[in-house]
C-alpha cells in the first residue's frame, strides 16, 4: 500500500527524534505526541494497512482450491501430514495495536468528529482481523482491550462464534456509518464503500456458513446475515459510483483489471498498489511462469468445462465435449477464458517481439495455464519485478455477493439477474440469457459440483462467482461456507489426449507443440515438447498419466490421496498456544488428531 510505505518512512524519523508534532520534541512516539493531533492519528492508523495482503501474497490467494492442480498436494489435505503441531496463525499483535489505539484515541485537543473518523477506521480493521481468525479457527477469544501483565483475561478461553461475529458486525456497522471518506483515487485506502463492500463479503460468508453448517445449530439466524449482505451491497451499487470496466471491449476489459499498473478505478475498489519510485513490486510473473518457483498452479478440466459457450449455453451440452482436443474446446467460449489461460492467439513479448505462447509443460500439468496476473513481457518473469497492481476487492464481487444473498433468501428476480449476472456475462461477450434468470438447472453443475442445490439461479450464480473471481483468493472460503469440502478431493484432470505419439497443435497456428508418449519415438519432431505419461519413470510412479492409459484426459498426482473431512473446515488451534494457555481448548473436530 503506497500510503502505508509513506507512513513507514515518516515514522522512522519520528522514532529517531528528528520530527516534531505540534512543537512537542519527542525521541519516541509518545502517547501524547500521537493522540493529541490529527497527524499523529493518521500516522498511527496507517499502520493498520499492513494487515491487508501484500501484492505478492494476494495473487497467490487461491493456491489451495478445488480447481487448482499444483506441484504438490497441500499438507493440510494429506492424512497424517497436518495437525495442531503444524498449525499456525494464532497471532494477536495486530489486535493489540488496534485496541491500544481505540483505548487512547480520546485526546481532548481534537474535535470529536476527527477522533470519530479514526475510531471508525480502527473498528473496521478489528472486524477485518476477527473475520480472518474466525474463518481460520472457528471459535476464538473476543478481546476488545489491551492487557496488563496481571490481567486475568490474559489467559481467557474461547468465546462463542455468535458472540465474536455479532461483535464483528457491530464494528462493521460502526465503520460503515462513520467513515466519512467516500472516494480514494489511489484505491489503496479504506472508504465508506470499501467498508460496505467488505461487509457484504463478511455477511454473505457468515449467513451461508450458518445455513449449510447445520451441525453448528445456527441456521435459524442465517437470514439475518444474508439480509445485511444484501443491504450493504445495495448501498455500494446505488451510491458508490463504481461500474464494471468495459474499456478494451469484450476481448480485453476483464484481463486489464489484473495487469494494469494503476488500479482500474472504475471497478477496482481496493488494491495493493505497485510504485516504481518506492521500489514496490510483486512477483506475479515469477510465480505464474516459473518451472521451479511457486506451486505451478493450473486449472482442472472439470472447472474449465463450466465456462459457457458464447451464446450462453452450457459447453457440456455438446455431445462430444469430453473428447474435444484443447485447440477446439476453447473456441467460441465465454471471453473470460481467453483472458484467463493461454489459448488461441495468446502471445508473449520477447525482446520487443510478440511470439506465440501455447501452454508449456515445463509449467502446467493440465494444459490450462493461467495468465490472469501475468504481464505479457517475459522481462518480468525472473524475480519480483511486476509493476501491475493487485486488486483486493472489485465491484464485480459486490454484484455477486448481492445476487447470491438474494438467491439464498429466495428473493432473486429477473431485475436482479440483469444488473448482476447478466451484466457480468455481457461484459464477457456472452450474447444469450442476459435478461431473465434461468428456469432449468444445468445438469453438469448439479451432478459434478452441487447435487443438493436445485435452484437454477443459485447454480448459475455459483458458476459465475467461480469464473469471475477465479484466482482472486476467495475460492477456498466459498468451499468452506458452502460446506463443499468434497470438491477438494476431485481428480486433478487436464485436457484430452486422443492418442500417444501424435504431436498436437495447442493454439491452432499450424505449429506442433506437444506430444505425449510412453516410449520415446525414434524420430522426434523438431521443436515439439515430448511428455512422458508411462506408468513409471526411472522406477518411480509417474504422477502425470492419461485417464485411459494410452488416451484420455491428463491426470496429475492420482496416487496422492487428498482427504477432506469435517475437521478440515477449520484449522486446529496450534499446540504451542494450547500449552501456553490451558484455558484454550482444541476445536472438537481436531481433538486427538
Amino acid at each position: 500500500m503506497k500510503k502505508f510505505f509513506l507512513w513507514f518512512a515518516s515514522t522512522a524519523f519520528i522514532f529517531a527524534g528528528c520530527k516534531k508534532l505540534d512543537q512537542t520534541p519527542v525521541d519516541t512516539a509518545t502517547n501524547e505526541a500521537v493522540f493529541s493531533n490529527e497527524k499523529g492519528l493518521e500516522l498511527y492508523a496507517n499502520s493498520f494497512y499492513k494487515m491487508l495482503p501484500s501484492a505478492s501474497d494476494a495473487h497467490k490467494g487461491d493456491a489451495m482450491s478445488d480447481y487448482a492442480a499444483r506441484s504438490q498436494a497441500p499438507d493440510f489435505l494429506i492424512e497424517g501430514a497436518f495437525g495442531p503441531r503444524q498449525s499456525n496463525g494464532w497471532d494477536w499483535k495486530d489486535l493489540r495495536n488496534i485496541n491500544y489505539f481505540l483505548e487512547n484515541n480520546k485526546g481532548p485537543a481534537l474535535s470529536p468528529s476527527v477522533r470519530l473518523q479514526y475510531t471508525a477506521l480502527a473498528r473496521f480493521f478489528r472486524a477485518y482481523f476477527y473475520y480472518a481468525k474466525v474463518r481460520r479457527f472457528g471459535d476464538v477469544p473476543w478481546i476488545n482491550k489491551t492487557f496488563k501483565i496481571d490481567d486475568p483475561d490474559l489467559y481467557k478461553g474461547k468465546d462463542t462464534r455468535s458472540l465474536v461475529m455479532d461483535s464483528v458486525l457491530a464494528d462493521l456497522n460502526f465503520a460503515c456509518e462513520n467513515i466519512s471518506r467516500t472516494s480514494d483515487n489511489s484505491r489503496s485506502l479504506i472508504t465508506k464503500y470499501v467498508a460496505l463492500g467488505f461487509k457484504s463479503r463478511i455477511c454473505l460468508y457468515e449467513g451461508t456458513w450458518r445455513k449449510y453448517h447445520t451441525e453448528a445449530g445456527m441456521a435459524s439466524t442465517s437470514n439475518q446475515w444474508l439480509e445485511q449482505a444484501v443491504d450493504a451491497a445495495d448501498k455500494v451499487m446505488k451510491q458508490g459510483g463504481f461500474a464494471l470496466n468495459t474499456a478494451g471491449g469484450v476481448d480485453l476489459a476483464y484481463r486489464n483489471l489484473f495487469i494494469s499498473t494503476a488500479p482500474v478505478a472504475t471497478e477496482v475498489m481496493l488494491a495493493s498498489v505497485t510504485d516504481a519510485n518506492l521500489a514496490i513490486y510483486n512477483d506475479a510473473n515469477w510465480w505464474w511462469t516459473s518451472a521451479t518457483y511457486g506451486s505451478r498452479i493450473s486449472f482442472t478440466r472439470m472447472f474449465v468445462n463450466t465456462y459457457l459457450n458464447i451464446d450462453g449455453t452450457p459447453f457440456t451440452d455438446k455431445a462430444d465435449y469430453q473428447t474435444m482436443v484443447f485447440k477446439d474446446e476453447v473456441q467460441g467460449r465465454d471471453k473470460r477464458l481467453q483472458q484467463t489461460i493461454r489459448m488461441g492467439d495468446y502471445k508473449r513479448i520477447n525482446g520487443g517481439t510478440p511470439e506465440a505462447a501455447p501452454p508449456i509443460f515445463s509449467y502446467t500439468y493440465t494444459g490450462y495455464q493461467p495468465i490472469k496476473w501475468v504481464l505479457d513481457d517475459v522481462k518480468y518473469d525472473g524475480g519480483g519485478q511486476n509493476i501491475n497492481s493487485i486488486s483486493l476487492m472489485r465491484y464485480a464481487e459486490v454484484l455477486l455477493n448481492y445476487a447470491e444473498a438474494k438467491a439464498e433468501l429466495n428473493s432473486f428476480n429477473d431485475a436482479d439477474w440483469i444488473k448482476t449476472i447478466g451484466a457480468l456475462r455481457q461484459r464477457a461477450g456472452i450474447t444469450g440469457g442476459l435478461t431473465a434468470k434461468p428456469t432449468v438447472a444445468d445438469s453438469y453443475l448439479k451432478d459434478n459440483y452441487f447435487p443438493l442445490i436445485s435452484d437454477p439461479s443459485l447454480l448459475e450464480i455459483r458458476r459465475e462467482r467461480s469464473i469471475e473471481l477465479s484466482l482472486e483468493g476467495l475460492r477456498f472460503d466459498d468451499i468452506v461456507r458452502w460446506k463443499k469440502g468434497d470438491l477438494m478431493t476431485k481428480t486433478w484432470n487436464g485436457f484430452y489426449v486422443p492418442e500417444l505419439n501424435v504431436p498436437m497443435d495447442l493454439n491452432g497456428d499450424g505449429v506442433l507443440d506437444v506430444c505425449f508418449y510412453q516410449v520415446m519415438p525414434a524420430n522426434p519432431v523438431a521443436k515439439v515438447n515430448y511428455i512422458n505419461v508411462a506408468q513409471t519413470v526411472n522406477g518411480q510412479v509417474n504422477p502425470l498419466r492419461l485417464s485411459k492409459d494410452t488416451s484420455g484426459e491428463l491426470t496429475w498426482l492420482i496416487n496422492t490421496k487428498r482427504i477432506f473431512e469435517q475437521r478440515h473446515y477449520v484449522y486446529p488451534t496450534p499446540e504451542a498456544d494450547l500449552l501456553f494457555n490451558t484455558n484454550l481448548k482444541q476445536h472438537p473436530d481436531w481433538v486427538g488428531k
